[in-house]
């Protein structure tokens, strides 16, 4: 039996909902959804307004139609950035991002953004909200930044810093794939103007779906143009939402199981899985502190931080570790760096990384024993 601990990347087990959603979009409709009238289109259609609209209701957003959507978080971002910066703007975010923003910024250096990284304590993994203010500049635009850590699963009190960008005048951006399905995210309380998402996470739908929230009055440049199903007499790309960023042919079939997911979410509670995942991180940071040679990376406050683990064993390197725990004990982790050099960089895990356990709803503490009782074997067997 396979233990899965690899959910900071794709979550598994997947609703069995969705499973079947898929398969009856795809035995019984499989049509281009706003490409045609007929019956079959129609209802490929319904599928995707129907999942703009549970998205709508997860995370608070007064018009379904300000959700466009992409095939990942990565997308989304990029049409944020890409799509708001231009020449001589500058950018706020943290030296805990994920290539998705550290990449995507880098990129438009070239086009003369430039960006200030906040840096957050390298043990707590914490952001001092008064380094955000100060590094606030005539040219600033957009404050960029996660919501969880994918490599040490703080988060950050988006809140606090919504708050300053709006007094500031500011575009608060929020990449929220570690946390859209199992974290309270509210656009209205945290005052959010773009929120960036990915299907396949802790909204534990499939792979390539994904999307962002557009608050009203925010005009952001389409980077992709073509096809969208509406106004087809026009060459040119419409500007309204949430067609300016869904050319071409949508994932339906992956829509359609995100849609049967997000029911799934909306009634179990997004505060039961919270609670869930609170208990399972309090119980695998408390085994893992017993074993003298582990070293945990990111705080200990419970409340602010996912079942996200970055761990290393003295002496033994990430790799070796995680191969282990594959061939011998079926526990699937990730090693490395996980696409967020910045992150190991800050924790001083930078270039080597490390194991990442990334737990998720469905995973028990039985399974947490399991993996305690074989980094122990590990840890015996390898010293």
């Amino acid at each position: 039996m396979v233990i899965y601990f690899d959910n900071s990347a794709t979550s598994y087990p997947k609703p069995k909902e969705m499973l079947k959603a898929m398969a009856t979009f795809t035995e019984k409709i499989g049509s281009n959804p706003g490409r045609a009238g007929h019956r079959l289109s129609v209802e490929g259609g319904r599928i995707m307004e129907n999942t703009r609209e549970l998205l709508a209701e997860l995370f608070n957003i007064r018009d379904p139609l300000r959700i466009s959507f992409t095939y990942n978080a990565t997308y989304a971002i990029n049409i944020g950035l890409q799509g708001l910066l231009n020449r001589g703007d500058h950018v706020i975010t943290s030296s805990l991002e994920h290539n998705a923003i550290a990449r995507t910024l880098n990129y438009l250096t070239q086009k003369g953004i430039e960006y200030t990284k906040i840096p957050v304590n390298p043990v707590s993994c914490r952001l001092n909200i008064e380094d955000i203010k100060k590094s606030i500049k005539k040219n600033t635009k957009i404050i960029a930044m996660l919501h969880g850590s994918n490599v040490t699963g703080t988060t950050f009190d988006l809140s606090d810093i919504g708050k300053t960008a709006r007094e500031n005048n500011l575009i608060f951006l929020v990449d929220t794939a570690q946390t859209a399905g199992c974290y309270p995210i509210d656009v209205e309380k945290n005052k959010i103007d773009i929120l960036a998402f990915t299907g396949h996470k802790s909204l534990l739908g499939p792979q390539g779906t994904g999307g962002l929230y557009i608050r009203p009055g925010l005009a952001v440049k389409p980077i992709i143009h073509g096809g969208t199903g509406s106004y087809s007499e026009n060459d040119t790309q419409p500007l309204f939402m949430p067609d300016a960023f869904e050319s071409g042919t949508q994932n339906t079939v992956g829509l359609a199981g995100l849609e049967a997911s997000l029911n799934f979410i909306l009634k179990t509670g997004v505060e039961k899985i919270r609670k869930h995942e609170i208990d399972i991180t309090r119980y695998l940071l408390k085994k893992l502190a017993e074993i003298p040679e582990i070293i945990i990376y990111g705080g200990d406050d419970i409340d602010a931080r996912l079942p996200v683990f970055s761990l290393n064993i003295k002496g033994i390197s990430p790799s070796t570790v995680g191969q282990i725990l594959d061939d011998r004990f079926n526990i699937m982790s990730r090693i490395g760096l996980h696409c967020s050099p910045w992150a190991h960089q800050t924790i001083g895990t930078y270039p080597n990384g490390t194991i990442r356990f990334g737990l998720g709803f469905f995973n028990t503490k039985e399974e947490i024993d399991k993996s305690i009782k074989a980094l122990k074997e590990i840890i015996r067997s390898e010293k």
